[in-house]
Parts: structure tokens; sequence; C-alpha cells
């Protein structure tokens, strides 16, 4: 089944929530820190090493993220160059080096946890909540220690020049997306604010011209429905690409860094094979999605519109050529091969969310010591070798904790349906049985697989089908054709 967003808003208290949370201890999943490793950061957060730090506070940081969260690894301030050429991107990343000790206990439970993974309506946090909700993140109005990004645009969006240093920052207002959208579109928004809109539109235009593409896939939101909670479809807005935009810069300034020094890691993903293509391309025929032979897959994507349902579809579908996406590290040199991001169309890697994500403290060491023209930390070239394995296998488990959520909340909305028929559409179909697929209903808003038929399921099409199977306890929703 595609990759598919999931969030809870206010559910918790409902029998979902209890379920979800036997689900944790189910999946065998990280629990509570040890006593050694709560000591430590609560220690760090007392004393953090900003010995190497500057002072930035002067810089009005802004940081934007979804409601109510409060492990904030990016804040941004943008600004128009003095020369008049163009854009200056200041982009502040925690530093979480700055609180743990290399080989400390801290260090070993982030091994350990590789990334944060998240529930509908609770996480699992990669570091201890007094570093990643508290000392470390990035909250408004507390002087903070950051990886301080500096990268000057032209007036195309283009990257003309980039550095990043070890500064102290302060952000000066928490926003969320919602907000942030209503501001641009009632032009209340004041620079630096405005800006996002500006240069998030230049570099969704230099994204085009190198090839590269982002896919706005409806995300799956669960919603309170009086006193009891369903499933609907929310399309992302346009200042969550432009925001997106901002950390994507940043990667591919981190990645050329690396790649100029010989020493880091990447995330790669190789281009998709003529076979994956051409089944896509069957889909979008499908779908009724117009693709010309003539034309590439990416301004296809780009010219879709996810409130319409068919588009929706074929989106959910783009998502299986994103399949093979890994971490790739080199310390010789030689870049290795492949070096690229197929869905970004050049170097990128990932170095936006340290409080969530391993592998982005050692990033950001990597490019700290290329600005500096310093050798990397040892630590950090000890752990280089490992790294990849440790990514793929962290990346696994956030999947199979994303799955089994998906799969429990939309068996617990259906139970009790047995039975009933529902209006549908086939978004996939089996190579190996065409009689067997998956099928994506309006309302609810869910995604599941249908079999049981005997005449190939018609991919594209509406589709009246049966619930067969529902259930939390098996996290399971069938359907077969009515």
């Amino acid at each position: 089944m595609p990759r598919r967003h999931l969030r809870m808003t206010g559910a918790a208290d409902c029998s979902l929530g209890a379920a979800l949370r036997a689900l944790r201890t189910e999946l065998d999943l990280p629990g509570a820190f040890p006593p050694e490793v709560l000591a430590e950061a609560a220690e760090a957060a007392r004393a953090p090493d900003l010995s190497a730090h500057e002072d930035a506070t002067d810089l009005p940081f802004l940081t934007i993220d979804p409601p109510g969260s409060t492990d904030l690894d990016q804040a941004m301030h943008l600004e128009r160059r003095r020369d008049g050429r163009g854009y200056r991107v200041h982009y502040a990343i925690a530093d979480v080096a700055a609180f743990l000790r290399p080989g400390g206990a801290l260090d070993a439970e982030a091994h350990r946890r590789v990334t944060t993974l998240y529930f509908p309506d609770d996480r699992i946090p990669l570091h201890p909540p007094v570093l990643s909700e508290g000392a470390a993140s990035l909250l408004p109005g507390e002087p903070r220690p950051a990886a301080l990004w500096r990268i000057d645009l032209d007036g195309d969006g283009r990257a003309v020049r980039a550095d990043v240093t070890r500064a102290l920052v302060r952000s000066r207002a928490k926003l969320d997306y919602a907000g942030v959208q209503q501001q641009l579109d009632t032009g209340a928004a004041e620079e630096p604010l405005a800006l996002l809109r500006d240069i998030g539109r230049l570099r969704e235009e230099q994204e085009v011209a190198r090839g590269g593409i982002s896919l706005n896939v409806p995300e799956q939101e669960i919603v309170q429905q009086g006193g009891s909670y369903g499933l609907a479809y929310r399309a992302t807005l346009p200042a969550e690409g432009w925001n997106a935009q901002i950390s994507l810069l940043t990667g591919m300034a981190a990645a050329r860094l690396m790649a100029d020094t010989g020493t880091g890691i990447l995330r790669t993903l190789p281009i998709a094979p003529d076979g994956a293509v051409a089944r896509l391309r069957r889909s979008a025929h499908a779908l009724r999605v117009d693709w010309p032979h003539h034309v590439p897959y990416a301004e296809v994507v780009r010219s879709l519109d996810p409130t319409r349902s068919n588009h929706a579809a074929f989106l959910q579908e783009c998502t299986t050529l994103l399949r093979g996406a890994g971490y790739t590290a080199f310390d010789d040199g030689e870049l290795p091969d492949p070096a690229v991001h197929a869905a970004v169309a050049d170097l990128y890697t990932h170095c936006t969310a340290p409080l969530r994500r391993l592998v982005d403290r050692y990033a950001s060491e990597l490019c700290l010591a290329a600005t500096a023209g310093k050798e990397p930390p040892g630590w950090v070239r000890e752990a280089l070798p490992a790294l990849p394995k440790e990514m793929a296998e962290g990346t696994r488990r956030a999947g199979t904790v994303e799955r089994a959520c998906v799969d429990l909340v939309e068996a617990a909305l259906l139970e009790g349906r047995v039975g009933e028929l529902f209006d549908a559409y086939v978004v996939d179909v089996q190579e190996r049985d065409p009689a067997a697929g998956t099928v994506q209903l309006r309302d609810p808003a869910v995604v599941g697989r249908i079999e049981g038929g005997t005449a190939p399921l018609p991919l594209g099409e509406r589709l009246r089908v049966r619930l067969t199977r529902a259930g939390p306890a098996s996290r399971t929703v069938l359907f077969a054709p009515a």
C-alpha cells in the first residue's frame, strides 16, 4: 500500500487512543529513557557547550511547523541581499552536538533509536524531551545553539554561496502553516515572512529547470466527529511547499559542501527503472491522467490537482518511484555511484532535522568542518561507515510504525460495518493477480485492499465494494467487489 501521512486532532481520549498505546508495546519499540540517559540530558540542558558559537540573536528568526509542535529543528530569517542582486536565506538548525558527548549515554541511546517515531496521537522521541522539546528546540524567546546556514541566492533563486557556522539564535515567532498561508494570501505578511512565497516560488522554478519533483500527496487525517472520530483527506498548502523548498535548498548546499571536501553522507535515490515508469504510465491511462509520451514524468506530476480524486490516486501511485532511497557514505574523495537523489535531481543530504533524525547531526558536523577548512571530528569519521545501515534500519522501523497506525485506525473506524457497501475508486491492480489490488474510498477516507473477485479490477474506475473484514484486533481492512 502506498505510503500515507496520518495526523490525529483531538481523538486521543477515545478507544483508539488505547489501541494505539497497545500498539507501541506490541511492536517492541523503545520505551522510557534509561536513568543515566535522562541524567546526562538534564546536565547537558543546564550547561551546553557554547564555546564556538557566535552571537546571532539580533536576527529575528521565526519557525513554521504543524500546530502543537515543540521539537523545532529549524528557524529561518529571509532578507534581500544588500547588493540588490537576490536574497539571503538564514537557516538555523538545532545544534544537537552542543548537548551530546560523543560516546556518552545520550549518544549511544540516539544510535539505538535512530529516528523519532510518530504515532497519530504521540511520538517516541529520538532524544529526551528535556532536550528535544526544551533546551535544544528552537522555541521562541530563548537563545539556542544552532548550526546557522547563510545561503545567498541570485535574482532567479539559484544558490551562489553557502556556508554554515555555529551561532546562538533566538526565534521571535512560532507560526503554523495555516496561519502563514492566511497571512500570505491576505497580504498581511510583512518581510521577512512575505519573502517565503517569493523565494519558495523561485526555488520551485529551479526545481522544474533541473528536472526535480515534489509530491504533494494529500494527507489522511483523523478528525473529531462529535463524540467519535473519522478520517478525512487534506491537501497540503502552498506555504508547506515553500517551507520545504528552504529545507531542500539547505540539504543540497550541504551535499555540495561534502562533495567538495570528499567526505560525507548523501541521501540517494536511483533513477526509476523503465518497468516502474511503464507501470506508472498504465496507471495514468487508467486514472484518466493525461500523460503524452513526449512529456517528462515530473511535468505531469506538477500539473496534478490533489483535490481531484483521480489525481490524488495517481499521486499515491507516484510514491512507488521513490522506493529505493537510502544513505551512502564516502570518505575517500570519490563520490558514490549513484550520488544523486533522482527526485531532487541533484546531490542532496539530510541535515535539517537533527532533533528527530540521527544522521542530520553528523551531516551538520561535516559541513561545519568543511566551512572552517578543518578535518571532520574523529567521532564523526568513525561513525560514517555504519551510519547508512543504522539509518536503513531506523527508517524501516518508522515505516512499520506508520503502516501499523494506518491499518489500526482504518480497521477501528470500520469495525461493525462488515457487509456494508461503499463507493470506491480502484487505485492499484496487482500485475500477478489483476483481480486483487487497492481501492480508495471517499467517505470515509480509507485506502484498503480488495480481493475475492473473478474479473480483473478496472483500474481508475469507480467500483461498488463490500467490506468483508475490519477490526482493530487484526488491524485489517479488506474489501471485495460487490
